[in-house]
């Protein structure tokens, strides 16, 4: 059985409600899931997951979430190179050029670190939606899909 680590950033709880969508999706596709908020996870606790994704909100002008910087910072020395990832997250188009810019930010750590992407990247405007929950489903099946077939 695959195992996935889902990690969550929030102050809305739009991206804790983009995690519960994702970890139920992964286990309607047979993973065991778990799911963590970002302050109270370390970086390296993806190492014992086969699946690893982030769902994290963009701060006021592109910052990362506060609470989630020392995870950031850890993420790309932390080898991953044996995982499949996937970075998610809901932001406000409002903001423009920085609209959920963390999701890019997070999905470069995850590659510095040497996992795989599993799944392109899904960005949400505000809270989800049901076509937005609709790609989140198709977003862990394809990370299950990738887990399940590797290079």
């Amino acid at each position: 059985m695959l195992t996935a680590h889902v990690v969550f950033a929030t102050i809305t709880g739009n991206n804790q409600d983009v995690a519960d969508i994702v970890t139920e999706g992964l286990e309607a596709q047979g993973c065991q899931v778990q799911e963590t908020e970002i302050s109270q996870t370390d970086a390296t606790e993806f190492k014992t997951a086969d699946i690893c994704v982030v769902c994290a909100y963009t701060y006021d002008g592109g910052a990362l979430p506060e609470e989630g910087l020392d995870f950031f910072e850890d993420l790309p020395q932390v080898d991953l190179s044996h995982q499949v990832f996937g970075v998610a997250g809901s932001g406000d188009t409002f903001y423009g050029d920085d609209f959920n810019v963390a999701v890019d930010r997070f999905a470069a750590a995850f590659k510095q670190s040497g996992a795989r992407q599993g799944a392109p990247s899904v960005k949400i405007d505000l809270e989800p939606g049901q076509a937005d929950i609709d790609r989140l489903d198709a977003f862990a099946a394809q990370l299950v899909a990738t887990a399940q077939h590797p290079d």
